[in-house]
Protein backbone atom coordinates (compact mmCIF):
# COMPACT_ATOMS: atom_id res chain seq x y z
CA UNK A 1 0.00 0.00 0.00
CA UNK A 2 1.38 3.36 -0.63
CA UNK A 3 1.47 5.93 1.71
CA UNK A 4 -1.97 7.98 2.68
CA UNK A 5 -1.74 11.10 -0.02
CA UNK A 6 1.05 9.52 -2.64
CA UNK A 7 0.50 7.58 -5.68
CA UNK A 8 -0.15 4.17 -6.11
CA UNK A 9 2.95 2.82 -7.38
CA UNK A 10 3.09 2.53 -10.96
CA UNK A 11 3.04 -0.67 -12.60
CA UNK A 12 5.89 -2.68 -14.03
CA UNK A 13 4.75 -2.84 -17.33
CA UNK A 14 6.25 -6.01 -19.85
CA UNK A 15 6.87 -5.29 -23.19
CA UNK A 16 3.39 -6.82 -24.70
CA UNK A 17 1.48 -5.46 -21.15
CA UNK A 18 -1.74 -3.07 -21.39
CA UNK A 19 -1.52 0.15 -19.86
CA UNK A 20 -4.21 2.60 -18.23
CA UNK A 21 -7.69 2.18 -19.31
CA UNK A 22 -9.50 2.08 -15.86
CA UNK A 23 -6.54 5.49 -15.38
CA UNK A 24 -9.57 7.88 -16.46
CA UNK A 25 -11.85 7.22 -13.17
CA UNK A 26 -8.89 7.40 -11.01
CA UNK A 27 -8.34 10.42 -8.42
CA UNK A 28 -5.97 13.17 -8.94
CA UNK A 29 -3.35 11.55 -6.55
CA UNK A 30 -4.13 8.09 -7.96
CA UNK A 31 -2.35 6.40 -10.78
CA UNK A 32 -3.68 3.06 -11.61
CA UNK A 33 -3.56 0.19 -14.45
CA UNK A 34 -5.52 -2.22 -15.82
CA UNK A 35 -5.34 -4.51 -18.79
CA UNK A 36 -7.71 -2.25 -20.42
CA UNK A 37 -7.70 0.76 -22.59
CA UNK A 38 -4.29 1.37 -24.19
CA UNK A 39 -2.93 -1.44 -26.59
CA UNK A 40 0.24 -3.51 -27.05
CA UNK A 41 1.11 -4.11 -30.61
CA UNK A 42 0.62 -7.68 -30.12
CA UNK A 43 -3.27 -7.11 -28.83
CA UNK A 44 -4.12 -3.91 -30.44
CA UNK A 45 -8.15 -4.22 -31.32
CA UNK A 46 -8.52 -2.33 -34.22
CA UNK A 47 -12.32 -1.37 -33.04
CA UNK A 48 -12.28 2.03 -34.37
CA UNK A 49 -9.98 1.50 -37.13
CA UNK A 50 -11.30 0.92 -40.58
CA UNK A 51 -8.68 -2.33 -42.33
CA UNK A 52 -7.64 -3.40 -45.74
CA UNK A 53 -6.45 -6.77 -46.69
CA UNK A 54 -5.52 -6.91 -42.72
CA UNK A 55 -3.83 -3.67 -42.42
CA UNK A 56 -5.85 -1.13 -39.98
CA UNK A 57 -6.69 2.30 -42.08
CA UNK A 58 -6.88 5.45 -40.29
CA UNK A 59 -7.22 9.36 -41.32
CA UNK A 60 -3.94 10.22 -39.26
CA UNK A 61 -1.03 8.14 -37.85
CA UNK A 62 0.81 9.84 -34.56
CA UNK A 63 4.08 8.64 -33.65
CA UNK A 64 4.88 9.21 -30.04
CA UNK A 65 2.26 9.17 -27.06
CA UNK A 66 3.71 12.05 -25.09
CA UNK A 67 1.98 15.01 -24.35
CA UNK A 68 2.32 16.52 -27.78
CA UNK A 69 0.83 13.48 -29.72
CA UNK A 70 -1.73 12.64 -27.17
CA UNK A 71 -3.06 15.81 -27.26
CA UNK A 72 -2.90 16.53 -31.21
CA UNK A 73 -4.99 12.78 -30.88
CA UNK A 74 -7.40 14.31 -28.70
CA UNK A 75 -8.23 17.26 -31.15
CA UNK A 76 -7.86 15.39 -33.86
CA UNK A 77 -10.77 12.82 -32.50
CA UNK A 78 -12.76 15.30 -31.08
CA UNK A 79 -13.29 16.61 -34.80
CA UNK A 80 -14.74 13.12 -36.06
CA UNK A 81 -11.38 11.20 -37.46
CA UNK A 82 -9.83 8.61 -36.81
CA UNK A 83 -6.65 8.22 -35.26
CA UNK A 84 -3.94 5.74 -34.28
CA UNK A 85 -1.24 6.62 -31.75
CA UNK A 86 2.41 4.34 -31.98
CA UNK A 87 4.37 4.71 -28.79
CA UNK A 88 7.98 2.16 -28.76
CA UNK A 89 8.23 2.75 -25.06
CA UNK A 90 5.83 0.57 -23.18
CA UNK A 91 4.26 3.31 -21.33
CA UNK A 92 2.78 6.93 -22.14
CA UNK A 93 4.49 10.27 -21.05
CA UNK A 94 7.49 10.90 -23.18
CA UNK A 95 9.89 13.06 -21.53
CA UNK A 96 7.13 12.47 -18.69
CA UNK A 97 7.46 9.42 -16.24
CA UNK A 98 6.76 8.73 -12.76
CA UNK A 99 9.67 6.62 -10.74
CA UNK A 100 8.17 3.95 -8.55
CA UNK A 101 9.79 4.54 -4.64
CA UNK A 102 10.52 1.41 -2.71
CA UNK A 103 8.22 2.57 0.19
CA UNK A 104 5.33 3.00 -2.04
CA UNK A 105 4.41 6.08 -4.37
CA UNK A 106 5.76 7.51 -7.20
CA UNK A 107 8.18 10.82 -7.89
CA UNK A 108 9.01 12.34 -11.36
CA UNK A 109 11.48 11.46 -13.24
CA UNK A 110 11.10 14.38 -16.21
CA UNK A 111 8.95 16.97 -16.85
CA UNK A 112 6.87 18.10 -13.70
CA UNK A 113 6.87 21.78 -13.02
CA UNK A 114 4.74 24.95 -14.44
CA UNK A 115 4.01 27.98 -14.15
CA UNK A 116 2.91 31.25 -15.24
CA UNK A 117 1.93 31.78 -18.79
CA UNK A 118 1.80 27.72 -18.91
CA UNK A 119 -1.92 27.93 -19.77
CA UNK A 120 -2.06 25.39 -22.18
CA UNK A 121 -1.00 22.23 -19.76
CA UNK A 122 -2.63 23.52 -17.29
CA UNK A 123 -6.09 23.65 -19.31
CA UNK A 124 -5.63 19.85 -19.91
CA UNK A 125 -4.60 19.28 -16.40
CA UNK A 126 -7.60 20.91 -15.10
CA UNK A 127 -9.94 18.67 -17.91
CA UNK A 128 -8.61 15.73 -16.73
CA UNK A 129 -9.06 16.11 -13.34
CA UNK A 130 -5.32 16.56 -12.39
CA UNK A 131 -4.73 19.07 -9.76
CA UNK A 132 -1.73 21.46 -8.89
CA UNK A 133 0.15 22.34 -5.89
CA UNK A 134 3.19 24.98 -4.75
CA UNK A 135 6.37 23.85 -5.25
CA UNK A 136 7.62 24.16 -1.91
CA UNK A 137 9.62 27.47 -1.72
CA UNK A 138 9.33 27.99 1.85
CA UNK A 139 12.88 29.24 3.93
CA UNK A 140 16.01 29.70 2.55
CA UNK A 141 17.59 28.74 -0.53
CA UNK A 142 21.42 27.52 -0.34
CA UNK A 143 24.54 28.89 -2.09
CA UNK A 144 27.15 26.67 -2.16
CA UNK A 145 30.38 28.58 -3.61
CA UNK A 146 34.01 28.18 -3.11
CA UNK A 147 33.42 25.68 -0.50
CA UNK A 148 31.05 27.63 1.67
CA UNK A 149 27.52 27.08 2.08
CA UNK A 150 25.60 30.60 1.89
CA UNK A 151 21.62 30.60 3.00
CA UNK A 152 19.86 33.57 1.20
CA UNK A 153 16.11 34.22 0.47
CA UNK A 154 13.81 33.99 -2.05
CA UNK A 155 12.92 37.96 -2.55
CA UNK A 156 16.28 39.48 -3.41
CA UNK A 157 17.68 41.78 -5.64
CA UNK A 158 17.25 39.63 -8.70
CA UNK A 159 14.17 37.67 -7.25
CA UNK A 160 16.01 34.58 -6.27
CA UNK A 161 19.49 35.33 -7.18
CA UNK A 162 22.17 33.73 -5.50
CA UNK A 163 23.89 36.21 -3.33
CA UNK A 164 27.26 36.63 -4.88
CA UNK A 165 29.47 39.82 -3.90
CA UNK A 166 28.11 43.40 -4.68
CA UNK A 167 29.73 43.93 -8.23
CA UNK A 168 28.78 40.54 -9.44
CA UNK A 169 24.78 41.47 -8.58
CA UNK A 170 25.23 44.39 -10.30
CA UNK A 171 26.84 42.78 -13.49
CA UNK A 172 24.09 40.21 -13.57
CA UNK A 173 21.47 42.97 -13.13
CA UNK A 174 22.83 44.84 -16.26
CA UNK A 175 23.24 41.55 -18.41
CA UNK A 176 19.84 40.12 -17.25
CA UNK A 177 17.76 43.13 -18.38
CA UNK A 178 20.00 43.16 -21.56
CA UNK A 179 18.56 39.58 -22.41
CA UNK A 180 15.48 40.53 -21.54
CA UNK A 181 15.62 43.40 -24.20
CA UNK A 182 17.13 41.82 -26.82
CA UNK A 183 14.69 38.75 -26.89
CA UNK A 184 11.82 41.09 -27.30
CA UNK A 185 13.18 41.30 -31.02
CA UNK A 186 12.57 37.62 -31.89
CA UNK A 187 9.66 36.83 -33.52
CA UNK A 188 8.66 33.29 -31.46
CA UNK A 189 7.61 32.03 -34.52
CA UNK A 190 10.83 32.55 -37.18
CA UNK A 191 13.68 33.67 -34.48
CA UNK A 192 15.76 32.99 -37.90
CA UNK A 193 14.00 36.37 -39.49
CA UNK A 194 14.76 38.75 -36.48
CA UNK A 195 16.89 42.04 -37.80
CA UNK A 196 19.99 40.47 -35.91
CA UNK A 197 19.55 36.93 -36.40
CA UNK A 198 22.79 36.34 -38.35
CA UNK A 199 24.88 38.26 -36.29
CA UNK A 200 23.67 36.35 -33.05
CA UNK A 201 23.60 33.15 -34.55
CA UNK A 202 27.03 33.38 -35.29
CA UNK A 203 28.18 33.20 -32.07
CA UNK A 204 27.56 31.42 -28.81
CA UNK A 205 26.25 31.96 -25.51
CA UNK A 206 29.25 31.65 -24.40
CA UNK A 207 31.06 34.30 -26.12
CA UNK A 208 28.09 37.00 -25.50
CA UNK A 209 28.53 36.08 -21.95
CA UNK A 210 32.28 36.32 -21.76
CA UNK A 211 31.63 39.95 -23.23
CA UNK A 212 29.13 40.90 -21.24
CA UNK A 213 29.00 39.61 -17.61
CA UNK A 214 32.75 41.28 -16.67
CA UNK A 215 32.55 40.32 -13.31
CA UNK A 216 33.60 36.42 -12.58
CA UNK A 217 30.58 36.13 -10.22
CA UNK A 218 28.44 37.28 -12.72
CA UNK A 219 29.69 35.09 -14.99
CA UNK A 220 29.10 31.82 -12.64
CA UNK A 221 25.50 33.00 -12.37
CA UNK A 222 24.74 32.90 -15.62
CA UNK A 223 26.89 29.55 -16.19
CA UNK A 224 24.78 27.89 -13.88
CA UNK A 225 21.31 29.32 -15.16
CA UNK A 226 22.42 28.00 -18.05
CA UNK A 227 22.94 24.51 -17.56
CA UNK A 228 19.82 24.45 -15.07
CA UNK A 229 17.58 26.25 -17.90
CA UNK A 230 18.87 24.08 -21.07
CA UNK A 231 21.13 21.09 -19.39
CA UNK A 232 23.88 22.55 -21.51
CA UNK A 233 27.18 24.09 -20.80
CA UNK A 234 27.20 28.08 -23.20
CA UNK A 235 29.79 27.00 -25.17
CA UNK A 236 27.36 24.15 -26.93
CA UNK A 237 24.25 27.25 -27.92
CA UNK A 238 24.11 29.81 -30.02
CA UNK A 239 23.00 33.06 -28.69
CA UNK A 240 20.12 33.01 -30.95
CA UNK A 241 18.89 30.16 -29.42
CA UNK A 242 19.16 31.37 -26.13
CA UNK A 243 17.71 34.67 -27.11
CA UNK A 244 14.81 33.03 -29.15
CA UNK A 245 14.04 30.80 -25.60
CA UNK A 246 13.81 33.70 -23.33
CA UNK A 247 11.45 35.17 -26.11
CA UNK A 248 9.44 31.94 -25.76
CA UNK A 249 8.99 31.84 -21.99
CA UNK A 250 5.51 33.43 -22.20
CA UNK A 251 2.30 34.06 -24.53
CA UNK A 252 1.03 36.47 -27.05
CA UNK A 253 0.21 38.80 -24.11
CA UNK A 254 2.61 38.09 -22.08
CA UNK A 255 6.37 38.58 -23.08
CA UNK A 256 8.67 36.10 -21.93
CA UNK A 257 11.52 37.09 -19.61
CA UNK A 258 15.02 35.21 -18.49
CA UNK A 259 13.53 35.16 -14.51
CA UNK A 260 10.66 33.44 -15.66
CA UNK A 261 12.32 30.76 -16.93
CA UNK A 262 14.87 30.71 -13.82
CA UNK A 263 12.26 31.54 -10.60
CA UNK A 264 10.73 29.13 -8.51
CA UNK A 265 7.81 31.83 -7.22
CA UNK A 266 6.45 33.34 -10.42
CA UNK A 267 8.16 31.53 -12.74
CA UNK A 268 8.56 28.13 -14.70
CA UNK A 269 9.27 25.66 -11.74
CA UNK A 270 5.95 27.00 -9.19
CA UNK A 271 3.78 24.14 -9.32
CA UNK A 272 3.39 20.61 -9.58
CA UNK A 273 1.04 18.03 -10.01
CA UNK A 274 -0.87 16.34 -7.23
CA UNK A 275 0.02 12.58 -8.12
CA UNK A 276 2.35 13.02 -10.27
CA UNK A 277 3.29 14.83 -13.72
CA UNK A 278 2.53 11.66 -15.57
CA UNK A 279 -0.80 11.29 -14.29
CA UNK A 280 -1.71 13.88 -17.18
CA UNK A 281 -0.83 12.13 -19.89
CA UNK A 282 -1.55 8.44 -18.58
CA UNK A 283 -5.11 9.95 -18.12
CA UNK A 284 -5.42 11.53 -21.72
CA UNK A 285 -4.64 8.31 -22.84
CA UNK A 286 -7.22 6.88 -21.28
CA UNK A 287 -9.76 8.50 -22.95
CA UNK A 288 -8.10 7.29 -26.06
CA UNK A 289 -8.39 3.87 -25.30
CA UNK A 290 -7.12 1.43 -28.17
CA UNK A 291 -6.18 4.38 -30.43
CA UNK A 292 -2.92 4.29 -28.38
CA UNK A 293 -0.50 1.17 -28.72
CA UNK A 294 2.03 0.49 -26.82
CA UNK A 295 5.49 -1.16 -27.35
CA UNK A 296 5.56 -0.04 -31.43
CA UNK A 297 8.66 1.54 -32.09
CA UNK A 298 8.05 3.05 -35.25
CA UNK A 299 10.85 1.52 -38.26
CA UNK A 300 9.50 3.27 -41.66
CA UNK A 301 7.19 5.96 -42.80
CA UNK A 302 6.55 5.02 -46.98
CA UNK A 303 4.48 6.81 -49.15
CA UNK A 304 2.07 4.63 -51.00
CA UNK A 305 -0.09 6.51 -53.55
CA UNK A 306 -2.11 8.72 -51.90
CA UNK A 307 -1.31 7.24 -47.89
CA UNK A 308 1.82 6.38 -46.17
CA UNK A 309 2.08 3.34 -44.52
CA UNK A 310 3.60 3.39 -41.04
CA UNK A 311 6.07 -0.02 -40.09
CA UNK A 312 6.36 -0.58 -36.66
CA UNK A 313 6.75 -3.36 -34.33
CA UNK A 314 4.01 -5.92 -34.58
CA UNK A 315 2.09 -3.71 -36.96
CA UNK A 316 1.48 -2.23 -39.49
CA UNK A 317 -1.00 1.43 -40.16
CA UNK A 318 -1.94 3.24 -43.70
CA UNK A 319 -2.95 6.38 -42.80
CA UNK A 320 -3.78 9.48 -45.01
CA UNK A 321 -1.72 12.02 -42.62
CA UNK A 322 1.33 11.42 -40.46
CA UNK A 323 2.48 13.36 -37.15
CA UNK A 324 5.68 12.58 -36.31
CA UNK A 325 5.53 13.44 -32.18
CA UNK A 326 9.34 13.21 -31.59
CA UNK A 327 12.30 14.79 -30.61
CA UNK A 328 13.97 15.76 -33.90
CA UNK A 329 17.20 13.45 -33.14
CA UNK A 330 14.82 10.40 -32.68
CA UNK A 331 12.67 11.38 -35.58
CA UNK A 332 15.61 11.44 -38.09
CA UNK A 333 16.40 7.65 -36.79
CA UNK A 334 13.28 6.45 -38.65
CA UNK A 335 13.32 5.74 -42.59
CA UNK A 336 11.12 7.58 -45.28
CA UNK A 337 10.35 6.76 -48.26
CA UNK A 338 10.58 9.13 -50.04
CA UNK A 339 13.66 10.28 -47.81
CA UNK A 340 12.90 14.10 -46.50
CA UNK A 341 14.19 16.91 -48.08
CA UNK A 342 17.90 17.68 -47.45
CA UNK A 343 16.61 21.02 -45.20
CA UNK A 344 14.77 18.56 -42.90
CA UNK A 345 17.52 15.94 -42.82
CA UNK A 346 20.22 18.23 -42.28
CA UNK A 347 18.57 20.56 -39.56
CA UNK A 348 17.62 16.84 -37.51
CA UNK A 349 21.17 15.93 -37.69
CA UNK A 350 22.24 19.38 -35.66
CA UNK A 351 19.61 19.61 -33.09
CA UNK A 352 21.03 16.85 -30.58
CA UNK A 353 19.68 16.85 -27.13
CA UNK A 354 20.69 18.47 -24.11
CA UNK A 355 22.43 15.88 -21.23
CA UNK A 356 20.06 15.74 -18.32
CA UNK A 357 19.53 12.93 -15.32
CA UNK A 358 17.31 13.17 -12.05
CA UNK A 359 18.12 11.86 -9.03
CA UNK A 360 15.70 11.82 -5.85
CA UNK A 361 16.49 10.65 -2.15
CA UNK A 362 13.89 9.72 -0.50
CA UNK A 363 13.86 10.07 3.76
CA UNK A 364 11.15 9.71 6.33
CA UNK A 365 10.80 13.34 6.85
CA UNK A 366 11.92 16.23 4.95
CA UNK A 367 14.45 16.79 7.13
CA UNK A 368 15.78 20.43 5.72
CA UNK A 369 12.71 22.28 6.56
CA UNK A 370 13.39 22.25 10.19
CA UNK A 371 16.96 24.25 9.05
CA UNK A 372 14.67 26.61 7.53
CA UNK A 373 15.73 25.66 4.15
CA UNK A 374 13.54 24.96 1.36
CA UNK A 375 15.41 22.59 -0.38
CA UNK A 376 16.56 24.70 -3.50
CA UNK A 377 20.68 24.87 -3.51
CA UNK A 378 22.74 26.41 -6.35
CA UNK A 379 26.55 25.27 -6.49
CA UNK A 380 29.61 25.51 -8.20
CA UNK A 381 30.96 21.98 -7.53
CA UNK A 382 29.71 18.71 -7.06
CA UNK A 383 27.60 16.08 -9.34
CA UNK A 384 24.27 18.24 -8.10
CA UNK A 385 24.36 21.95 -8.96
CA UNK A 386 20.78 22.75 -8.32
CA UNK A 387 18.28 20.89 -6.19
CA UNK A 388 14.51 20.81 -5.07
CA UNK A 389 12.15 19.89 -2.73
CA UNK A 390 10.36 16.96 -4.37
CA UNK A 391 8.18 16.16 -1.49
CA UNK A 392 4.46 15.25 -1.36
CA UNK A 393 1.96 18.14 -0.34
CA UNK A 394 1.06 15.60 2.11
CA UNK A 395 5.00 15.57 3.60
CA UNK A 396 4.44 11.67 4.10
CA UNK A 397 7.76 11.54 3.14
CA UNK A 398 10.86 13.72 2.03
CA UNK A 399 12.49 13.86 -1.09
CA UNK A 400 15.36 15.83 -2.15
CA UNK A 401 15.90 16.02 -6.20
CA UNK A 402 18.83 16.60 -8.02
CA UNK A 403 19.43 17.56 -11.49
CA UNK A 404 22.51 16.21 -12.82
CA UNK A 405 23.03 18.24 -16.50
CA UNK A 406 25.31 18.66 -19.30
CA UNK A 407 29.31 18.08 -18.36
CA UNK A 408 28.16 16.02 -15.21
CA UNK A 409 25.61 14.49 -17.10
CA UNK A 410 28.06 13.01 -19.42
CA UNK A 411 30.84 11.92 -17.16
CA UNK A 412 28.56 9.56 -15.28
CA UNK A 413 26.95 8.58 -18.60
CA UNK A 414 29.01 5.07 -17.98
CA UNK A 415 28.80 4.97 -14.48
CA UNK A 416 27.29 2.46 -12.42
CA UNK A 417 24.02 3.04 -10.69
CA UNK A 418 25.87 2.88 -7.74
CA UNK A 419 28.71 5.26 -8.15
CA UNK A 420 25.79 7.86 -9.80
CA UNK A 421 24.26 7.26 -6.06
CA UNK A 422 27.71 7.90 -3.96
CA UNK A 423 28.37 10.86 -5.90
CA UNK A 424 25.05 12.28 -5.63
CA UNK A 425 24.54 11.32 -1.58
CA UNK A 426 28.34 13.32 -1.22
CA UNK A 427 26.50 16.41 -2.77
CA UNK A 428 23.56 15.98 -0.29
CA UNK A 429 25.48 15.84 2.73
CA UNK A 430 27.68 18.69 1.80
CA UNK A 431 24.35 20.74 1.54
CA UNK A 432 21.96 19.56 3.78
CA UNK A 433 24.27 17.55 6.28
CA UNK A 434 24.84 13.98 7.74
CA UNK A 435 20.89 13.26 7.67
CA UNK A 436 21.23 13.59 3.88
CA UNK A 437 23.82 10.45 4.02
CA UNK A 438 20.81 7.52 4.48
CA UNK A 439 17.71 7.73 2.44
CA UNK A 440 15.39 5.13 2.74
CA UNK A 441 15.37 5.01 -0.97
CA UNK A 442 16.85 6.26 -4.17
CA UNK A 443 16.14 6.63 -7.73
CA UNK A 444 17.65 7.39 -11.10
CA UNK A 445 16.17 8.96 -14.36
CA UNK A 446 19.43 8.97 -16.93
CA UNK A 447 18.01 10.24 -19.86
CA UNK A 448 20.64 10.07 -21.96
CA UNK A 449 20.77 6.65 -21.57
CA UNK A 450 16.74 5.92 -22.68
CA UNK A 451 17.15 4.48 -26.10
CA UNK A 452 13.58 6.75 -27.22
CA UNK A 453 14.80 9.83 -26.14
CA UNK A 454 18.94 10.17 -25.50
CA UNK A 455 18.75 13.25 -23.65
CA UNK A 456 16.67 15.77 -22.34
CA UNK A 457 14.67 18.08 -21.69
CA UNK A 458 14.74 19.66 -25.16
CA UNK A 459 17.25 19.67 -28.47
CA UNK A 460 19.50 22.46 -28.12
CA UNK A 461 20.65 24.55 -31.73
CA UNK A 462 24.46 25.37 -32.09
CA UNK A 463 25.21 28.62 -34.10
CA UNK A 464 24.55 28.64 -37.68
CA UNK A 465 21.54 26.27 -37.39
CA UNK A 466 18.36 28.28 -36.61
CA UNK A 467 19.09 31.21 -39.69
CA UNK A 468 19.88 27.98 -41.97
CA UNK A 469 17.75 24.96 -40.99
CA UNK A 470 15.00 27.03 -38.94
CA UNK A 471 12.45 27.18 -41.64
CA UNK A 472 12.36 23.32 -42.03
CA UNK A 473 11.36 22.37 -38.05
CA UNK A 474 7.75 22.48 -38.77
CA UNK A 475 7.19 22.84 -42.27
CA UNK A 476 5.24 19.36 -43.35
CA UNK A 477 7.00 17.25 -45.92
CA UNK A 478 3.77 16.13 -48.35
CA UNK A 479 1.54 14.35 -45.62
CA UNK A 480 4.08 14.26 -43.07
CA UNK A 481 3.44 16.75 -40.08
CA UNK A 482 5.94 17.50 -37.30
CA UNK A 483 4.90 18.32 -33.35
CA UNK A 484 7.16 18.04 -29.97
CA UNK A 485 7.91 20.89 -27.59
CA UNK A 486 10.75 21.47 -29.94
CA UNK A 487 8.29 22.65 -32.55
CA UNK A 488 6.61 25.11 -29.94
CA UNK A 489 6.67 28.75 -30.17
CA UNK A 490 6.02 29.15 -26.95
CA UNK A 491 7.53 27.37 -24.03
CA UNK A 492 9.45 25.12 -26.09
CA UNK A 493 11.34 22.26 -24.21
CA UNK A 494 8.48 22.21 -21.86
CA UNK A 495 5.68 20.60 -21.14
CA UNK A 496 3.04 23.38 -21.92
CA UNK A 497 5.21 24.01 -25.64
CA UNK A 498 4.63 19.51 -26.27
CA UNK A 499 1.01 20.19 -25.43
CA UNK A 500 1.03 23.91 -27.59
CA UNK A 501 2.56 21.70 -30.31
CA UNK A 502 -0.07 18.99 -30.55
CA UNK A 503 -3.10 21.62 -30.45
CA UNK A 504 -1.31 23.08 -33.44
CA UNK A 505 -0.72 19.90 -35.55
CA UNK A 506 -4.07 18.93 -35.25
CA UNK A 507 -5.21 22.23 -36.46
CA UNK A 508 -2.81 22.01 -39.47
CA UNK A 509 -3.80 18.50 -40.59
CA UNK A 510 -7.62 19.03 -40.09
CA UNK A 511 -7.10 22.10 -42.65
CA UNK A 512 -5.60 19.46 -45.50
CA UNK A 513 -7.73 16.33 -44.36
Amino acid sequence: MAREGQLTPLPRISRRSLLGGAAAAAGAATLTATTAGTASAATLPHSRLRSSGGTPMADVAIIGAGLAGLTAARDLVAAGKSVVVLEARDRVGGRVVGLNLAGGGVTEGGGEFIGPTQDRIKALADSLGVQTFATYNTGNNLLYKDGKKTPYATDGILGSVPPVDAAGLANAAIVQATLDDLAKQIPVDAPWTAAKADEWDRQTFETWLRANTVVPSAKFLFDVACTSIFSAEPRELSFLFVLFYIAAAGNASNPGTLERLTETANGAQELRFVGGSQLVPVKLAATLGDRVVLSAPVRTIAKSGGSYVVTADGITVTAKRVVVAAPPPIAARITYDPVLPASRDQLTQRLPMASVGKAIAIYDTPFWRADGLNGQVVSDTGVVSSTFDNSPPDTSYGALMGFIEADEARKLDAASEAEVRAAVLKDYVTYFGEKAASPTSFVLQRWNNEPYTRGGPVSIAAPGVLTQYGPALRAPVGGIHWAGTETSTYWMGFMDGAVRSGERVAKEVLAVL
